[in-house]
């Protein structure tokens, strides 16, 4: 059994998440390659020392750039702010070391496209972190898709609803400033990620984003908000399948709302993110009077399900999306084959949204660059 020394970028939310994945992989699937803890580095060496005690790392690191050039840490993982992404991976890739970075994989399609070189250039492996589409529902669903069970594909719904900025009296913070920190930058990408996965390409869209409380109370009076509360994109892929998309951080009342609903010429499914341990499946056979929606819940027959749980219908959580992540890239390391999604995965869903701020400006349908 052959080890790994991880470096980890950042201490915060994602930060805390990744520790406890990679601290707890190799025994829910008892990977080939088994992590090693090696270093972490926050915002300051204070926050970074605090961040190793509480996480289980060997070391702290007092920057990034000491912690990706120490020969212990032989593989990457990204969970700081996005305007430093590109320049942490297109180091850790020229010392010859893999890279798992959080989404978005840049803070623009600049960054994206640089990483998306990088990585290939060097030819190692690369991720990004898009956790919710490997619930074993979700993954269950791509499944069924690909097996046909609900036939030719005909519509796709999707969102990703939540309503942590629902009240316009909750102060500015950090989410209020920067495009990057909108809806469209923040929640957006998930729905678009899982869209592609379960759809293929979008090809074409026609968008419109909004700011709904532009002003917000802060520390020194009133304060304007300069990113977005949401967004909805009408789309076509390349199937010619019509799709809508819908993103908020201002949904009252929704705190986990990723769910979509995809309808087939032979039935239709739909997932619910706050309910994430149900797929419910409609299939149009049978007597009339004996069709509805059935609901399935997950168990050890669903992918990626067993190593956690032996009992059907107890469930998976957020923290297991993460830890299933890990095992992928620990697979992509010791593989040497890429693992979805790669970079060139994150950079096409910064491409849809790019293509979304386009046509949210002029009002038309844009097409979506692709590759």
């Amino acid at each position: 059994m052959q080890e790994i020394g991880i470096g980890l970028v950042g201490g915060g939310y994602m930060g805390k998440a990744h520790a406890v994945a990679y601290a707890a992989v190799g025994a829910v699937f008892n990977t080939s390659l088994r992590p090693r803890l090696e270093m972490v580095t926050a915002s300051s060496p204070e926050s970074s020392e605090r961040y190793r005690a509480a996480f289980g790392f060997a070391r702290a690191a007092d920057d990034w750039q000491t912690l990706v050039a120490d020969p212990k840490v032989e593989a990457v993982v990204i969970a700081s702010p996005q305007a430093t992404h590109r320049q942490i991976s297109e180091t850790a890739f020229a010392l010859g070391k893999p890279v798992f970075c959080e989404k978005p994989l840049g803070a623009s399609v600049a960054d994206a496209q640089a990483m998306v070189a990088a990585a290939e250039s060097a030819g190692l492996p690369n991720m990004v972190g898009f956790n919710y589409i490997r619930t074993p529902a979700t993954q269950f669903v791509r499944q069924l898709l690909t097996d046909g069970a609900i036939g030719d594909l005909t519509w796709f719904r999707g969102e990703h609803t939540e309503d942590f900025l629902a009240d316009p009296a909750i102060p500015a913070n950090w989410r209020c400033h920067g495009r990057a920190n909108g809806c469209m930058g923040d929640l957006a990408p998930h729905m678009v990620n899982c869209a592609l996965a379960l759809m293929g390409d979008i090809t074409e869209l026609s968008a419109r984003v909004e700011t709904l409380h532009p002003v917000r109370p802060g520390a020194d009076g009133p304060t304007p908000v300069d990113n977005d509360d949401h967004g909805q994109m009408m789309v076509r892929f390349a199937s010619g399948v019509m799709g809508h998309l819908y993103f908020s951080r201002a949904a009252t009342g929704r705190k986990m709302g990723y769910a979509y609903e995809i309808h087939g010429t032979k039935g239709a499914v739909r997932f619910d993110q706050e309910d994430q341990n149900a797929v419910w499946l409609y299939r149009a056979d049978g007597p009339d009077a004996q069709r509805g929606f059935t609901k399935i819940l997950t168990g050890p027959a669903h992918p990626d399900y067993l190593p956690f749980c032996q009992g059907p219908g107890h469930g998976t959580g957020y923290q297991d999306q993460i830890i299933i992540e890990a095992r992928d890239f620990l697979h992509a390391i010791h593989s040497g084959q890429p693992v979805w999604p790669t970079f060139r995965d994150g950079l096409a869903v910064a491409q849809v949204i790019e293509t979304a701020f386009a046509t949210a400006t002029d009002g038309r349908w844009h097409s979506v660059p692709l590759g």
